[in-house]
Protein backbone atom coordinates (compact mmCIF):
# COMPACT_ATOMS: atom_id res chain seq x y z
CA UNK A 1 0.00 0.00 0.00
CA UNK A 2 1.21 3.53 -0.56
CA UNK A 3 2.63 5.85 1.74
CA UNK A 4 -0.62 7.93 3.24
CA UNK A 5 -2.54 9.88 6.03
CA UNK A 6 -4.18 7.68 7.84
CA UNK A 7 -7.95 8.85 8.89
CA UNK A 8 -8.24 8.32 13.09
CA UNK A 9 -10.74 5.21 13.74
CA UNK A 10 -11.16 3.07 16.86
CA UNK A 11 -8.25 1.01 16.31
CA UNK A 12 -5.14 0.72 14.18
CA UNK A 13 -6.96 -2.14 12.49
CA UNK A 14 -8.69 -1.81 9.43
CA UNK A 15 -7.82 2.17 9.74
CA UNK A 16 -8.83 4.64 6.13
CA UNK A 17 -5.66 5.26 3.96
CA UNK A 18 -5.46 8.33 1.89
CA UNK A 19 -3.30 8.32 -0.71
CA UNK A 20 -0.45 11.21 -0.98
CA UNK A 21 0.23 13.23 -3.43
CA UNK A 22 3.78 13.01 -3.96
CA UNK A 23 5.69 16.28 -3.44
CA UNK A 24 7.72 16.47 -6.56
CA UNK A 25 9.25 20.00 -7.89
CA UNK A 26 9.09 18.73 -11.48
CA UNK A 27 5.62 17.89 -10.78
CA UNK A 28 4.56 20.70 -13.62
CA UNK A 29 1.61 20.73 -16.37
CA UNK A 30 4.34 19.55 -18.95
CA UNK A 31 5.67 16.72 -16.65
CA UNK A 32 2.53 15.88 -15.91
CA UNK A 33 1.36 15.08 -19.67
CA UNK A 34 4.14 13.52 -20.60
CA UNK A 35 3.96 10.99 -17.75
CA UNK A 36 0.24 10.47 -19.25
CA UNK A 37 1.34 9.94 -22.80
CA UNK A 38 4.04 7.56 -21.03
CA UNK A 39 0.85 5.81 -19.50
CA UNK A 40 -1.09 5.71 -22.56
CA UNK A 41 1.49 3.76 -24.81
CA UNK A 42 1.31 0.67 -22.36
CA UNK A 43 2.68 -0.47 -19.35
CA UNK A 44 6.61 -1.86 -18.87
CA UNK A 45 7.34 -5.44 -18.47
CA UNK A 46 7.91 -3.84 -14.12
CA UNK A 47 4.56 -2.51 -14.35
CA UNK A 48 2.47 -5.54 -15.19
CA UNK A 49 -0.27 -6.39 -12.49
CA UNK A 50 -1.29 -10.14 -12.07
CA UNK A 51 -4.00 -11.00 -14.92
CA UNK A 52 -7.16 -13.38 -13.89
CA UNK A 53 -7.22 -17.04 -14.89
CA UNK A 54 -10.80 -16.31 -16.31
CA UNK A 55 -12.58 -12.95 -17.73
CA UNK A 56 -14.02 -11.14 -14.15
CA UNK A 57 -17.17 -9.97 -14.51
CA UNK A 58 -18.22 -7.43 -12.39
CA UNK A 59 -21.16 -5.14 -12.08
CA UNK A 60 -21.01 -1.78 -10.27
CA UNK A 61 -24.26 -0.87 -8.72
CA UNK A 62 -25.73 0.97 -5.89
CA UNK A 63 -29.35 2.31 -6.68
CA UNK A 64 -28.43 5.45 -4.81
CA UNK A 65 -27.28 8.28 -7.81
CA UNK A 66 -23.93 10.49 -6.72
CA UNK A 67 -21.58 7.62 -5.27
CA UNK A 68 -19.20 7.36 -7.79
CA UNK A 69 -20.04 4.20 -10.20
CA UNK A 70 -19.65 5.25 -13.50
CA UNK A 71 -16.32 7.33 -12.34
CA UNK A 72 -15.31 4.30 -10.44
CA UNK A 73 -15.67 1.60 -13.80
CA UNK A 74 -14.24 4.12 -16.23
CA UNK A 75 -11.23 4.87 -13.62
CA UNK A 76 -10.76 1.28 -12.86
CA UNK A 77 -11.16 0.28 -16.01
CA UNK A 78 -8.42 2.68 -17.33
CA UNK A 79 -5.72 1.88 -14.61
CA UNK A 80 -6.09 -1.85 -15.52
CA UNK A 81 -5.46 -1.43 -19.25
CA UNK A 82 -2.59 0.80 -18.67
CA UNK A 83 -1.03 -2.10 -16.78
CA UNK A 84 -1.65 -5.09 -19.38
CA UNK A 85 -5.04 -6.25 -18.63
CA UNK A 86 -7.74 -5.96 -21.38
CA UNK A 87 -10.93 -4.50 -20.36
CA UNK A 88 -14.97 -4.09 -21.85
CA UNK A 89 -16.50 -1.45 -20.12
CA UNK A 90 -20.62 -2.13 -20.68
CA UNK A 91 -22.30 1.10 -20.25
CA UNK A 92 -25.90 0.30 -19.01
CA UNK A 93 -27.05 3.60 -18.25
CA UNK A 94 -29.28 5.67 -20.03
CA UNK A 95 -27.27 8.83 -19.50
CA UNK A 96 -23.93 7.50 -20.96
CA UNK A 97 -21.50 8.92 -18.80
CA UNK A 98 -19.35 6.01 -19.32
CA UNK A 99 -19.22 6.57 -23.00
CA UNK A 100 -18.76 10.18 -22.83
CA UNK A 101 -15.93 9.98 -20.24
CA UNK A 102 -14.14 7.23 -22.42
CA UNK A 103 -14.72 9.45 -25.55
CA UNK A 104 -16.61 6.61 -27.35
CA UNK A 105 -19.26 7.53 -29.94
CA UNK A 106 -23.48 7.55 -28.39
CA UNK A 107 -25.17 9.63 -30.63
CA UNK A 108 -29.02 8.81 -30.91
CA UNK A 109 -29.08 6.48 -33.65
CA UNK A 110 -25.59 4.68 -32.82
CA UNK A 111 -25.41 1.25 -32.55
CA UNK A 112 -25.64 0.27 -28.93
CA UNK A 113 -26.65 -1.42 -25.42
CA UNK A 114 -30.00 -0.57 -26.40
CA UNK A 115 -30.12 -2.49 -29.87
CA UNK A 116 -28.25 -5.30 -28.49
CA UNK A 117 -30.89 -5.91 -25.23
CA UNK A 118 -34.08 -5.03 -27.24
CA UNK A 119 -33.13 -6.28 -30.88
CA UNK A 120 -31.12 -9.19 -30.08
CA UNK A 121 -28.03 -7.80 -31.45
CA UNK A 122 -25.02 -9.84 -30.86
CA UNK A 123 -22.48 -7.34 -28.28
CA UNK A 124 -19.43 -8.11 -30.56
CA UNK A 125 -21.26 -5.41 -33.47
CA UNK A 126 -21.50 -2.99 -30.44
CA UNK A 127 -17.81 -2.98 -28.88
CA UNK A 128 -15.87 -0.04 -29.54
CA UNK A 129 -12.33 0.04 -28.75
CA UNK A 130 -10.97 3.04 -26.56
CA UNK A 131 -8.69 5.20 -28.78
CA UNK A 132 -5.13 6.02 -27.05
CA UNK A 133 -5.66 3.44 -24.61
CA UNK A 134 -4.81 -0.59 -26.05
CA UNK A 135 -6.48 -3.12 -24.55
CA UNK A 136 -9.78 -0.91 -23.28
CA UNK A 137 -13.45 -1.43 -25.10
CA UNK A 138 -16.40 0.22 -24.64
CA UNK A 139 -19.82 -1.20 -25.36
CA UNK A 140 -21.91 2.51 -25.23
CA UNK A 141 -25.05 3.45 -24.38
CA UNK A 142 -27.60 6.05 -26.18
CA UNK A 143 -30.45 7.71 -24.90
CA UNK A 144 -32.22 4.84 -26.70
CA UNK A 145 -31.70 2.62 -23.69
CA UNK A 146 -34.40 4.70 -21.36
CA UNK A 147 -37.13 3.10 -22.81
CA UNK A 148 -35.65 -0.31 -22.86
CA UNK A 149 -37.28 -0.95 -19.32
CA UNK A 150 -40.31 -0.47 -20.88
CA UNK A 151 -40.07 -2.68 -24.21
CA UNK A 152 -38.03 -5.35 -22.15
CA UNK A 153 -41.12 -6.04 -20.02
CA UNK A 154 -43.08 -8.08 -23.10
CA UNK A 155 -40.11 -10.37 -23.97
CA UNK A 156 -39.15 -13.50 -22.77
CA UNK A 157 -36.25 -14.03 -20.53
CA UNK A 158 -35.78 -10.31 -20.20
CA UNK A 159 -33.68 -10.68 -17.24
CA UNK A 160 -31.53 -12.55 -18.94
CA UNK A 161 -30.64 -11.00 -22.24
CA UNK A 162 -27.49 -9.12 -21.71
CA UNK A 163 -25.86 -12.26 -19.62
CA UNK A 164 -26.82 -14.41 -23.07
CA UNK A 165 -25.23 -11.83 -25.26
CA UNK A 166 -22.19 -11.67 -22.59
CA UNK A 167 -22.13 -15.25 -22.92
CA UNK A 168 -21.93 -15.43 -26.96
CA UNK A 169 -19.53 -13.07 -26.90
CA UNK A 170 -15.66 -14.02 -27.43
CA UNK A 171 -14.19 -13.05 -23.97
CA UNK A 172 -11.58 -15.22 -23.77
CA UNK A 173 -9.13 -12.60 -24.93
CA UNK A 174 -10.89 -10.46 -22.22
CA UNK A 175 -9.71 -10.31 -18.11
CA UNK A 176 -12.14 -7.98 -17.25
CA UNK A 177 -15.95 -6.81 -18.30
CA UNK A 178 -17.34 -3.67 -15.91
CA UNK A 179 -20.91 -3.35 -16.32
CA UNK A 180 -21.84 -0.05 -15.61
CA UNK A 181 -25.56 0.21 -13.81
CA UNK A 182 -28.25 3.10 -13.91
CA UNK A 183 -28.76 4.45 -10.45
CA UNK A 184 -31.78 2.23 -9.85
CA UNK A 185 -33.16 -1.40 -9.57
CA UNK A 186 -35.44 -1.86 -12.20
CA UNK A 187 -34.33 -4.11 -15.45
CA UNK A 188 -31.24 -3.28 -16.50
CA UNK A 189 -29.64 -3.50 -13.27
CA UNK A 190 -31.28 -6.93 -12.99
CA UNK A 191 -30.13 -7.79 -16.11
CA UNK A 192 -26.48 -6.95 -14.85
CA UNK A 193 -26.60 -8.86 -11.75
CA UNK A 194 -27.52 -12.04 -13.64
CA UNK A 195 -24.83 -11.03 -16.18
CA UNK A 196 -22.10 -11.02 -13.69
CA UNK A 197 -20.60 -13.16 -11.16
CA UNK A 198 -18.89 -10.14 -8.95
CA UNK A 199 -20.64 -7.48 -7.27
CA UNK A 200 -18.61 -3.80 -7.04
CA UNK A 201 -20.44 -1.84 -4.88
CA UNK A 202 -18.87 2.21 -4.52
CA UNK A 203 -20.39 3.70 -1.15
CA UNK A 204 -19.87 7.34 -0.47
CA UNK A 205 -18.61 8.38 2.61
CA UNK A 206 -21.39 10.79 3.63
CA UNK A 207 -24.60 10.57 6.13
CA UNK A 208 -26.72 8.52 3.73
CA UNK A 209 -24.04 6.39 2.12
CA UNK A 210 -25.97 3.43 3.60
CA UNK A 211 -29.45 4.05 3.12
CA UNK A 212 -30.68 1.71 0.61
CA UNK A 213 -27.61 -0.85 0.78
CA UNK A 214 -30.24 -3.38 2.39
CA UNK A 215 -32.58 -3.23 -0.18
CA UNK A 216 -29.39 -3.71 -2.66
CA UNK A 217 -27.71 -6.54 -1.17
CA UNK A 218 -30.98 -8.35 -0.48
CA UNK A 219 -31.76 -7.78 -4.35
CA UNK A 220 -28.49 -9.92 -4.88
CA UNK A 221 -29.75 -11.85 -2.35
CA UNK A 222 -32.51 -13.11 -4.31
CA UNK A 223 -30.84 -12.98 -7.89
CA UNK A 224 -28.33 -15.44 -6.74
CA UNK A 225 -31.11 -17.89 -5.13
CA UNK A 226 -33.09 -17.94 -8.09
CA UNK A 227 -31.62 -16.70 -11.34
CA UNK A 228 -27.89 -17.07 -10.96
CA UNK A 229 -26.14 -18.68 -8.41
CA UNK A 230 -22.48 -18.04 -8.94
CA UNK A 231 -23.21 -13.88 -8.27
CA UNK A 232 -21.37 -12.43 -4.67
CA UNK A 233 -20.74 -9.05 -3.34
CA UNK A 234 -16.52 -9.43 -3.51
CA UNK A 235 -15.68 -5.56 -3.63
CA UNK A 236 -16.81 -2.67 -1.71
CA UNK A 237 -15.05 0.72 -2.58
CA UNK A 238 -15.33 4.02 -0.52
CA UNK A 239 -15.63 7.16 -3.07
CA UNK A 240 -15.71 10.54 -2.02
CA UNK A 241 -13.92 10.65 1.33
CA UNK A 242 -13.36 14.33 2.68
CA UNK A 243 -10.29 13.92 5.28
CA UNK A 244 -12.07 17.47 7.13
CA UNK A 245 -14.72 15.66 8.20
CA UNK A 246 -14.88 13.40 10.90
CA UNK A 247 -18.35 11.76 9.96
CA UNK A 248 -16.05 10.42 6.88
CA UNK A 249 -14.23 8.59 8.96
CA UNK A 250 -17.01 7.19 11.08
CA UNK A 251 -18.85 6.03 8.07
CA UNK A 252 -15.76 4.58 6.85
CA UNK A 253 -15.00 2.70 9.99
CA UNK A 254 -18.80 1.55 9.78
CA UNK A 255 -18.36 0.02 6.27
CA UNK A 256 -15.45 -1.77 7.34
CA UNK A 257 -16.64 -3.04 10.54
CA UNK A 258 -19.80 -4.25 8.80
CA UNK A 259 -18.66 -6.06 5.52
CA UNK A 260 -15.11 -6.80 6.51
CA UNK A 261 -12.67 -7.71 3.39
CA UNK A 262 -14.65 -7.34 1.00
CA UNK A 263 -13.69 -3.34 1.17
CA UNK A 264 -10.53 -2.59 -0.01
CA UNK A 265 -8.04 -0.45 1.59
CA UNK A 266 -7.95 2.10 -1.11
CA UNK A 267 -10.13 4.75 -0.71
CA UNK A 268 -11.29 7.58 -3.33
CA UNK A 269 -10.95 11.35 -1.93
CA UNK A 270 -12.88 13.99 -3.47
CA UNK A 271 -11.08 15.78 -6.49
CA UNK A 272 -11.58 18.05 -8.27
CA UNK A 273 -9.59 16.31 -10.84
CA UNK A 274 -12.09 13.54 -11.12
CA UNK A 275 -14.81 15.28 -11.74
CA UNK A 276 -13.23 17.77 -14.70
CA UNK A 277 -12.41 14.26 -16.64
CA UNK A 278 -14.99 13.32 -18.17
CA UNK A 279 -15.97 16.61 -20.04
CA UNK A 280 -12.64 15.98 -21.66
CA UNK A 281 -14.02 12.64 -22.71
CA UNK A 282 -10.76 11.37 -20.32
CA UNK A 283 -10.39 9.24 -17.47
CA UNK A 284 -8.48 10.94 -14.71
CA UNK A 285 -6.50 8.50 -14.97
CA UNK A 286 -5.01 9.97 -18.56
CA UNK A 287 -6.54 13.45 -17.48
CA UNK A 288 -4.15 14.79 -14.63
CA UNK A 289 -2.01 11.09 -13.47
CA UNK A 290 -0.65 13.17 -10.31
CA UNK A 291 -3.70 14.18 -8.64
CA UNK A 292 -5.20 12.54 -5.61
CA UNK A 293 -8.32 11.02 -7.18
CA UNK A 294 -6.03 9.41 -10.18
CA UNK A 295 -3.29 8.09 -7.25
CA UNK A 296 -6.07 6.65 -5.63
CA UNK A 297 -8.13 4.62 -8.34
CA UNK A 298 -4.82 3.25 -9.50
CA UNK A 299 -4.24 2.20 -5.82
CA UNK A 300 -7.51 0.44 -5.54
CA UNK A 301 -7.17 -1.20 -9.17
CA UNK A 302 -3.96 -2.56 -8.37
CA UNK A 303 -5.68 -3.98 -5.45
CA UNK A 304 -8.68 -5.36 -7.28
CA UNK A 305 -5.91 -6.94 -9.91
CA UNK A 306 -3.55 -8.29 -6.59
CA UNK A 307 -6.93 -10.40 -5.37
CA UNK A 308 -8.38 -11.38 -8.50
CA UNK A 309 -6.78 -14.78 -8.00
CA UNK A 310 -8.97 -15.38 -4.84
CA UNK A 311 -11.86 -13.83 -6.68
CA UNK A 312 -12.21 -15.21 -10.00
CA UNK A 313 -13.90 -17.92 -11.60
Amino acid sequence: MQAGTAAQGNSDVGSVVIPEVPQNPRDTPIGRAAAAAVGVRGAGADRLWPRPADCRIMTIANQKGGVGKTTTAVNLAASLAQHGSRVLVVDLDPQGNASTALDVDHHVGALSVYNMLVEDRPLADIVKPVEGLPGLYCAPATIDLAGAEIELVPLVARESRLSRAVAAYDSSDLDYILIDCPPSLGLLTLNALVAAREVLIPIQCEYYALEGLEQLIRTVELVKGHLNPVLQITTILLTMYDGRTRLASQVADDVRSHFGEVVLQSIIPRSVRVSEAPSYGQSVITYDPGSSGSIAYVEAARELAIRSQKTAG
